[in-house]
């Protein structure tokens, strides 16, 4: 029979008409492990604001909610120029941030390779290539600072005016509570250092515990700053760490400038961590600990450090390789919630269910039997495949999958059949779909702690960015979340929408709110004198 007219377009996912029945009951077993139902969202989600309301108090718990000494919203008429460092995992980004007051930017940067071995050496090491790569920044891009600094004169007043354009005057005492100096006559710089840290002032920064593959002796219960500045001042580099931020909080920040509706900025890729604003009067750990002279009502940035949501493993639905990873990680026990959600993990929580379908017999059927490696060797690398490997398979446009076949015979020399395809390709359509559904439940707490019930969520990190269909998986969560039935996320109440730099710009403004209030003569870090053990 001849059919007239135009052809239905034949679906992305193809058909799973050809699927054996053994691998459509492991399709169906996986779907049952990794699905989170909506029901399971909303415990999740109140679970979660009681973690963030614990992690407030003196107490404490899973969740640190570090303050930041980041007082006030930016009003968006902030201006100037200002420097921003910022401490990934796999590169270093210098950035010179140049603000308009009008809520609009300018932005110079330089990128640096990490090497792997400085990340598990000497901390020496680490401060010095850090100083280093600033100081070919500023002879890159700002000699005449350089220049200033080496004729013996002020770099802000010398070298150029474009430096904190806010020349108001400063009181006689410039100094910051907690903090040995606070020289406004140098380059100011926002630093961005991506790690949980307890902050006694906003230029102060005490490591609590390494992650994104850092394992650096000597540094983990130690202020970070006077480290890095220590290596400045050895080679004659006129910076000021003005504001040490996260680069959540930056995102926060940096959003709000430029959008005055965000109220909380998200990192999701690597890791996975959000920042948003409390009253200081509304965190009980801050009681006796702030002056007198800061406004209780005044809004303080709080760094959640969420990704050690669940520690107790409480609500989380973790799968068997959830604790797989968990136990084989350097750190078991710990960010939980970033284990199961955040993009560092995701390739590697693929790669160990493939190898288990593997051994028990369900797929690569006939290859690395009798002793013989399966492919190349490469599926039993840990942490061979990253969220990239993920991003493939989904976005496969292929009925049959070619993409997938030609990226698991040339990275695994693994030779796969079309329903074996269709199985992988489900199986990473479930991950990346829990990891979303789960980070919606980060958000929505957030806004139900805060009280919004409008609101937009800034958010930034590579998987939130360039991971296909993060984005509408997460609003769908939020829909179930919060019982809106709305099926058009441009509707939702509360959206997440993408966020300004927060490791670049967002440190630059942290910097310039910073400078305003110590010229003001405002505090920007504990009461002198008070111990201070958050």
């Amino acid at each position: 029979m001849v059919h007239l007219g135009p052809r239905k377009p034949p679906s992305r996912k193809g058909s799973m008409a050809d699927v054996p029945r053994d691998l459509l009951e492991q399709i169906s077993q996986l779907e049952t492990i990794f699905t989170v139902s909506p029901e399971k969202l909303r415990q999740i989600t109140d679970h979660f604001v009681a973690e963030l309301a614990k992690g407030l108090t003196k107490e404490g718990g899973d969740i640190p909610m570090n303050p930041t000494w980041i007082l006030d919203w930016p009003t968006g008429k902030e201006s100037g120029c200002y420097l921003a460092l910022d401490m990934g995992g796999t590169n270093l980004r210098v950035v010179k941030v140049t603000l308009d007051g009008e809520r609009g930017f300018d932005v110079m940067q330089s990128k640096y390779h990490m090497p792997p071995n400085i990340k598990v050496g000497k901390q020496e090491e680490l401060w010095e290539y850090i100083a280093e790569c600033l100081g070919k920044f500023l002879a890159d891009n700002y000699p005449e600072a350089l220049e200033a600094h080496n004729r013996g004169r002020d770099v802000d007043r010398t070298a150029s005016q474009s430096f904190t354009r806010d020349k108001s005057p400063a009181p006689h005492n410039q100094h910051i509570s907690c903090s040995p100096g606070f020289d406004i006559h140098k380059i100011p710089l926002g630093f961005t250092f991506s790690y949980p840290c307890s902050q006694p002032a906003v230029n102060r920064g005490v490591l609590q515990r390494w992650t994104k593959g850092f394992d650096i002796e000597g540094v983990e219960g130690e202020d970070v700053v006077p480290m890095l500045e220590a290596a400045l001042e050895r080679k004659n580099i006129p910076i000021s760490i003005t504001a040490l931020i996260n680069d959540t909080t930056g995102t926060c920040v940096a959003s709000n400038y430029h959008d005055p509706q965000i109220k909380l900025g998200n990192i999701f890729g690597t890791g996975v961590n959000a920042a948003y604003y409390e009253k200081v009067k509304d965190i009980p750990k801050l009681k006796g600990l702030i002056p007198d002279s800061i406004d209780p009502e005044t809004p303080m940035a709080v760094n959640c450090e969420y990704g050690a949501f669940d520690n107790e493993h409480k609500v989380l639905p973790r799968t068997k390789w959830d604790i797989i990873i968990d136990e084989e990680s350097p750190r078991p026990g710990q960010q939980t919630f970033e284990k199961m959600s955040a993009g560092y993990y995701l390739g590697e929580l693929l790669r160990l269910v493939l190898l288990d379908l593997y051994n028990d017999g369900f797929v690569f059927e006939h290859q690395g039997k009798n002793g013989k490696e399966l492919g190349n060797g490469n599926i039993n690398k840990s942490y061979f495949f990253d969220t990239s490997f993920l991003s493939l398979i989904e976005e496969d446009p292929w009925e049959n999958l070619t993409d997938v076949e030609i990226l698991f015979k040339e990275k695994l020399g693994i030779t796969t059949t079309e329903p074996e395809r269709k199985l992988i390709r489900r199986l990473a359509e479930l991950i990346g779909t829990r990891s979303a559904r789960i980070s919606a439940c980060g958000v929505a707490a957030i806004c139900k702690k805060a009280g919004y019930k409008e609101a937009h969520a800034g958010a930034d990190g590579s998987v939130f960015n360039k991971y296909p269909g993060f984005k509408q998986r997460g609003a769908q969560a939020l829909n179930e979340i919060f019982e809106w039935n709305l099926p058009n996320p441009k509707d939702h109440p509360i959206k997440i929408v993408p966020a300004e730099d927060g490791s670049g710009v967002g440190a630059a403004l942290c910097a310039a709110l910073t400078i305003k209030r110590v010229k003001q003569g405002l505090p920007v870090g504990v009461k002198p004198g008070v111990k201070y053990d958050i």
